[in-house]
Parts: C-alpha cells; sequence; structure tokens
C-alpha cells in the first residue's frame, strides 16, 4: 500500500475470499480502486455472520457446487465408503468417547485394515487423514508409524515450510523419504493443493456440511496416473451424521424421506463414475440421526435464510429460495411457530417493518400451508383471479382449467374447490383454526370474492404477499406437480398427506387421518385411497399390525382393516371396485418416523386381481381379509428398491 497508488492497479483477484471479512483483507481492498475486482472462494458461505457479498456488491460472476462440477468432468471421481467407526465397551464411538480409545491399538487396526481392504488408485498411497483434536493427530501418526507407516502430523504450529516440505514428500512418487499419510485437523480444508491425494480419512464427526465437502474435496483434483480418489469416512453413532448425506447429495430441502433415500440409493445420487456405499451398521447410525434431528428448528432456518440474504444483498423473496437451491421454504410454513414467511421474518428480520393484522395473517397462513405447496393448481389459479377481478370467479376458472391446463371441471371438482376456500371442507380442529378464512362466497349461479377477504385486499402489503404466495404455488406445480397421471390429479412418486388426498381426489370434506386408517371409500366420488405403512413399528398393537406387502414391483398383498370378513362392505367394494367404477389409488410411505411431513408417495392406480382371504390376525381373536391387488404402473426401480429394503 506504500509502493502502489489506490489506482494503480486495473485488476485485482482476491483468493480464499471468504476470509475478507477480515481486518488484514478489508483495509487493503478499502485502499486499493482498481477497475474490477474478482473474489473466488470454495467456501461463500461464513459461519461467524460476516456477509462476504457485500463487499462485492453482491454481484455473483459465476457460481458451481460439486454436482454440477462432476457432471461436467471438472473433478477426479471419488468411491465414498461410509465404514462403521470401532465398538468400544459394546459401544459405537460417539461424540464423547474418552480420548484413551481413540488411539487405541484396535481402533488403529482398524483403521488400517479399511485403508488397505478399500484401497487407492496408483502404485502408493497418497492419503490424508483428518481428525478431531492435534492431538489424536499427533499420537495416531506415532501410531502408524510404529507399525511400519511413513506418516507426519501437521497443525496450525507448524511452519509453512514444514508444510510444504510434507506435502513434497507426500506426492513425491519414490515411497522411500516420502509420507504415505498426512494427519491433521483443519489446516488442509482449503486453500491447499495437493492433487496426487488418492485416499482421504476421515476420523471425526461431521459437524458442518461445508466442511465435509472442503476436506472431501482435498481429493477431487485430478492427475496424471490417478484414476479416482478413495474416501473412508468412520461413522461413529454422531449426533449430525445426517449432515453426510445432505453435503454428498448437494440437497438443501432438508426433507427427511428425500435424505433417507440419498443413504439408500447413493449411487443414483452422484453423477459420472463415482460411487456412495454406506455398510449397514452405518446407515442405521444415519437414519437414526436423521429421525432425531428437527429439520424445522429455528436455528436451521435462520442460519439458511441469512446466507441467503447476504448473497442477495436483500430481504429475499419466497422465489430466491427455490432459485438460489437453498432450503425449502416449506420448512418454514411447517415450522409450528410459524406457518408462513411473513411470520418468520416480522418474528426475526429486523429490516422488516410490514404488520398484519390478526385475520390477515391467518389467511397467509392458510394459503402457506394449504396451497402454496403447489399440489394442485386449481385453488391457486382462482384465487389469482380474485385479485383481479371480483366477480364470476368459477365460470373463469373452469375456462381457465379446461383450456390452459386441460383439466376437466365437473360439479363435484366445483363443490370441492368452493368448500376449500369457504372454510368447508376442514375438519377437527382446522375448521375452527381458520375460522376467518373465508376467500370467497356464493353470488347468483357463480362466486365472488368475500366481502372480508376483498377488505383485507385494499392493504397493499397484503395483496402483495398473496400475489407472491400464488406465483410461488404456481411455479411449485409446474415443476412438481404438473405432470398428472392418467385421470387424476396426482403426479406418480410425487408425495401428498391425508389432507393432500381427501382435498385431490375432490370429497366434499376433508377427513382426520385417524377416521382414514388404512384406507377411506368415498360414495359421493367413487374414490378409494388406500394408505400403507411400509415398516411397522416394533410396539403397535395386534390388532392393527397389518402385514401389507409388495411381492414385487406389480403386486401388492394388502390387509382389510380388522373384524372385517369377505362380506364387509368395504372388503366387498374393494375386490369388485373395477366392476363397481370405483378408482383405487395407492399411497405408500417407508414408515411413520417423519413426524413433520407426513407424506406418502402416490404410486398409482391399483385394481383387485380376486385373490383373496379372510383369516384370524395374530395374538387376536378379530378377523381380517387379506387382499391382492395389481398395480397398473409398477413401482419405478428406485423407489422399489427404497420401500423395499
Amino acid at each position: 500500500m506504500r509502493r502502489y497508488e489506490p489506482q494503480y492497479f486495473d485488476y485485482i483477484v482476491i483468493d480464499e475470499t471468504h476470509k475478507a471479512g477480515a481486518e488484514s483483507y478489508r483495509r487493503i481492498m478499502e485502499y486499493f480502486q482498481p477497475k474490477f475486482m474478482l473474489g473466488m472462494t470454495a467456501s461463500p458461505e461464513r459461519t461467524d455472520g460476516f456477509d462476504i457479498f457485500q463487499l462485492f456488491d453482491h454481484n455473483i460472476a459465476y457460481e458451481i457446487r460439486l454436482q454440477q462440477a462432476m457432471e461436467e468432468d471438472l473433478l477426479c471421481p471419488f468411491h465414498y465408503f461410509g465404514v462403521t467407526e470401532l465398538t468400544v465397551e459394546g459401544k459405537l464411538i460417539d461424540d464423547n468417547t474418552e480420548f484413551r480409545y481413540l488411539i487405541s491399538d484396535d481402533r488403529v487396526d482398524n483403521i488400517i485394515n479399511k485403508a488397505e481392504f478399500y484401497g487407492h488408485s496408483g502404485d502408493r498411497v497418497k492419503g490424508l487423514i483428518f481428525c478431531s483434536t492435534n492431538r489424536e493427530a499427533n499420537e495416531l501418526s506415532l501410531l502408524f508409524n510404529q507399525r511400519g507407516y511413513h506418516t507426519v502430523a501437521l497443525s496450525g504450529e507448524n511452519t509453512q515450510e514444514e508444510r510444504e516440505t510434507a506435502i513434497y514428500k507426500l506426492e513425491q512418487n519414490e515411497r522411500e523419504n516420502g509420507f504415505d499419510y498426512i494427519f491433521t485437523v483443519d489446516i488442509f480444508n482449503e486453500g491447499v493443493d495437493i492433487p496426487a491425494v488418492n485416499q482421504v480419512i476421515m476420523l471425526r464427526p461431521t459437524q458442518s456440511s461445508i466442511i465435509f465437502i472442503q476436506q472431501l474435496g482435498r481429493g477431487l483434483r485430478k492427475a496424471d496416473d490417478k484414476e479416482y480418489v478413495v474416501i473412508i469416512d468412520f461413522i461413529g453413532n454422531y449426533q449430525k451424521n445426517f449432515l453426510i448425506p445432505i453435503a454428498l447429495s448437494g440437497d438443501r430441502t432438508y426433507n427427511k424421506d428425500t435424505i433417507r433415500r440419498y443413504v439408500s440409493e447413493g449411487n443414483r445420487v452422484i453423477p459420472g463414475s463415482s460411487t456412495i456405499h454406506f455398510d449397514e451398521i452405518t446407515k442405521k447410525r444415519i437414519y437414526e440421526s436423521i429421525d432425531t434431528a428437527n429439520f424445522n428448528d429455528i436455528r436451521l432456518i435462520r442460519e439458511s435464510y441469512t446466507q441467503l440474504k447476504y448473497k442477495l444483498g436483500r430481504i429475499p423473496k419466497l422465489m430466491d429460495f427455490e432459485e438460489y437451491g437453498e432450503m425449502d421454504v416449506l420448512r418454514i410454513f411447517d415450522n409450528s411457530s410459524l406457518g408462513s414467511y411473513y411470520k418468520f421474518l416480522a418474528k426475526y428480520e429486523k429490516e422488516y417493518t410490514v404488520r398484519l393484522s390478526e385475520k390477515q395473517e391467518k389467511c397467509i397462513e392458510f394459503i402457506s400451508k394449504k396451497l402454496a405447496p403447489g399440489k394442485r393448481i386449481h385453488e391457486l389459479e382462482m384465487l389469482k383471479r380474485a385479485l383481479h377481478y371480483q366477480h364470476g370467479l368459477i365460470g373463469f376458472l373452469q375456462k381457465k382449467l379446461e383450456n390452459d391446463y386441460k383439466i376437466p371441471v365437473t360439479e363435484k371438482t366445483k363443490k370441492n374447490i368452493t368448500n376449500i376456500l369457504t372454510n368447508e371442507f376442514a375438519t377437527g380442529s382446522g375448521k375452527k383454526t381458520y375460522a376467518d378464512c373465508v376467500f370467497i362466497e356464493p353470488e347468483d349461479s357463480d362466486y365472488a370474492v368475500s366481502k372480508g377477504f376483498g377488505e383485507m385486499l385494499s392493504d397493499k402489503n397484503f395483496y402483495y404477499m398473496v400475489e407472491e404466495l400464488i406465483e410461488f404455488g404456481i411455479d411449485r406445480n409446474q415443476k412438481y406437480y404438473s405432470n398428472r397421471y392418467m385421470d387424476t390429479n396426482f403426479q406418480l412418486y410425487a408425495k401428498y398427506t391425508y389432507e393432500d388426498v381427501c382435498r385431490l381426489l375432490e370429497w366434499e370434506k376433508g377427513e382426520v387421518a385417524l377416521n382414514i386408517g388404512g384406507y377411506k371409500y368415498d360414495k359421493n366420488t367413487k374414490t378409494y385411497p388406500v394408505f400403507i405403512n411400509y415398516d411397522k413399528s416394533d410396539d403397535i398393537q395386534d390388532t392393527v399390525r397389518y402385514e401389507d406387502r409388495f411381492t414385487d414391483p406389480s403386486t401388492l398383498i394388502a390387509i382389510s382393516k380388522s373384524g372385517r370378513s369377505l362380506t364387509s362392505d368395504d372388503v366387498y367394494t374393494a375386490i369388485h371396485a373395477e366392476e363397481l367404477g370405483v378408482d383405487m389409488e395407492l399411497f405408500v410411505r417407508k414408515n411413520k418416523d417423519d413426524k413433520i411431513s407426513k407424506e406418502f408417495y402416490y404410486l398409482g392406480k391399483i385394481k383387485a386381481t380376486g385373490k383373496a382371504h379372510e383369516f384370524v390376525m395374530n395374538n387376536t381373536t378379530k378377523t381380517a381379509v387379506e387382499i391382492q391387488y395389481k398395480l397398473v404402473t409398477p413401482i419405478r426401480e428406485d423407489l422399489y428398491e427404497y420401500i423395499m429394503n
């Protein structure tokens, strides 16, 4: 700065820009005034609350994530193995395991056995081993050396020269006077280029998906004579194991069932020739971590929101979350203390000053939770019309759906939609909760905007919120739910709750889950949805322990409710559905563990084959009927494997 005038340089590049919040960086950036300044970083998300993006006027020139980089063949393929950590006195190593067990002979033997078993690309191993503490790195390095390996432990206390010498010895082709492994904690997380690394071993709990990718990335640089890199992740009983599939998949929606599928279908997640494999105990540990995690946790929501706000330089709009691949906004809608993005901003964003009345707030919550997820277009298009025209809403909607969406509108459709938008569809506590959410009212032979909703819309802030939610919902519908299966309102393999199913089957009234049980026949619409929790809980009562099962991707054996016989109305209707003109639809979920989303996969239409028999349920005197069904569309292979395994 003493040598050069502020305007001396035309072009300045700042590497590792995520560190630019430090005083030393900022002093330089504030002094120099180049024509162009470019920042580069592999870790734009900081955890210390500093907004890096503001230093560059929130102008993102280019961004690429792991998935895309793999697709474009910019990185070396990797083979990831999630393996079980050591069991100590009957317990897996966890976040609180005593240090003496971390450096025990048994653990060292286990690490070496796995490292040699999974191997590496090239003539000799050139590996990095990430530990939890410098003390652990030092001790394990000594123990490896005693077993004939050449290793060194490096930390922030080592000089730059010592680090460079160690890297040179690791990368050299000859093993003599070289290193097999470098043990470290975090000094190689970023800013170090060691292309020759062909094996990365992780011996610490994953506390951050960002750091996980940084450490994984140390092995992803391409190099001559290196076909791939082996990643061996020793997974103990760690609280945040759920971050591993999130990091590997790049999916930040925080949907528990989606994350579980990434664990079971790892090889389908990563592009190219890379592979992901978890052993069975590791899968169990990760599933347990997912089950206990709270992805609607307000801290997680605020962290995702803050990162996006930093990136944009303003309060994000709903569509920004979709466009930038950040957290699924439904996590906000589903949070029991929020229910809407408005409520989140009002509670946690100091710059946000808009305030609604209690009735307006409930209407925003209703649209957010019930309609904005985009599972059906009907109500969204009707409300969109209501923003601009007061009258003739049903007549317009019928033309819109039939002309633009090729969706037929029957009298049952009209009754279903008007009941939803006048709070007549809801049952149970939901009816009282949304008592003020009456959006339309009868007018002659059609419907108009209700007086109450019309008055609310005169508030421009409320109007814009409704408009934003509608556009958000329409966008989601087109992305995720617009490919309607046969003549239904459902998209094959999309996920729906009990309430969604009742609504999309066009029932006049909704039904609480308890009243539906495993299935429910609606005489008015002649629809018969079947709901199956495939994995049953161990503590379930014998009278409801139904052994529903697939025998192949096209065949389902489903059990009636207890106390039924072949002549029971619901059983007779199911067996003779086709000749009675009844539509049977199948909805399946892996289990009931996800207490938040409560969604089932839609697997299409089913038809009874005629094979059915009555039996007495185990440990009871109750009879039930076992019915065989054929799926009109066989289950997609990956989803079938996930449900069955």
